[in-house]
């Protein structure tokens, strides 16, 4: 049984250009490796992003439920981040 499969892909322009790019400049053998090396990379952001939704995300929407106190508002989450960018900017 082959361990590979064929697919046939349309990229926009910009995209196309960019694996041939990379192809051309020997960092890759064929267009297929870059194709591959960027779905590893999909593969690799999804399961940080799963990992951090069920640790930290979860963990702290209990910790809320817990103790609906230690929440905020949305004015208050917007007032503080406009406190912080206006630290920043003086800092500069």
């Amino acid at each position: 049984m082959r361990s590979t499969q064929q697919f046939s892909v349309t990229l926009p322009n910009e995209m196309a250009q960019m694996v041939k790019t990379k192809v051309s400049s020997g960092e890759y053998a064929s267009e297929s490796e870059v194709i591959r090396d960027g779905l590893r990379a999909l593969q690799a952001r999804d399961k940080a992003l799963e990992t951090w939704l069920r640790t930290e995300v979860v963990a702290a929407a209990d910790e809320l439920k817990a103790d609906p106190s230690k929440g905020r508002t949305p004015e208050q989450v917007l007032a503080s981040l406009k406190a912080e960018t206006e630290r920043q900017m003086k800092a500069r």
